[in-house]
Parts: structure tokens; sequence; C-alpha cells
């Protein structure tokens, strides 16, 4: 598992959002899986972001493709780390914490986004 910043998450999506995809080796775009809580998640989210709470991920494990790039992110960084390691200990391998969150979003990506 990595940490991830919201600059590096940004140049990811966009290159995966890129019409030049085609044309270049790029990442197929990440699982985005925020693990806040549902009023968090309706505050503000990352578009086409899997809203999961933290709670619900041992239950829902299954709904999870284990080969495919997983990026965790909560409020601030620390319950998507320990999302992050409970994933890995269940098999997966290509995961990344968002390092500061949502919040680090809002504040160096998406100045518009709502902050909390």
């Amino acid at each position: 598992m990595q940490e991830m910043s919201t600059r590096q998450l940004a140049d990811w999506l966009e290159d995966s959002d890129s019409p030049l995809r085609e044309a270049v080796a790029s990442r197929p775009k990440p699982l985005l899986l925020d693990v806040r809580e549902t009023w968090e998640y309706e505050l503000c989210h990352l578009a086409g972001s899997l809203s999961m709470p933290m709670g619900t991920v041992p239950a829902r494990l299954n709904e999870l493709d284990v080969s495919a790039a997983v990026v965790v992110i909560c409020h601030h960084g620390v319950r998507s780390m320990q999302v992050a390691m409970f994933l890995a200990q269940n098999g997966f391998s290509s995961l990344y914490n968002l390092a500061g969150g949502i919040n680090a979003w809002a504040h160096d990506v998406d100045l518009a986004m709502c902050k909390y």
C-alpha cells in the first residue's frame, strides 16, 4: 500500500479520462473507494467514487475487484489507511491511501468543493 497525494490522484484521473489515452501508455482509472459515512459522502465526494462506509467494508468485500487499483479515501486519511491495510490483508495489492483525504482534495485540487 502506498500513500498518494491529491495532485498525483488528480493527474492519474486526468490521464485516465484523456481522449488521447489510447495513444499513450496510461494506467486504467482506479476504483475510488470512499469509506466515510454516508452523510459525509453526501456533503462532497469525488465523481465516480464508490461509497462504502468503513464499518461495511468487511461485509461488502466481495463487491470489490481484488485485481483493480484502489484508491481509498476518507476525510483526513486515517480511516482510509486502516481500510487499505485491511484490504491488503485480504489479497488486494494495488492499493493507495489518499494522503489528507477529501479535505486535502478540497484545499489542493477542487477549491469549490464543500469543506467540513
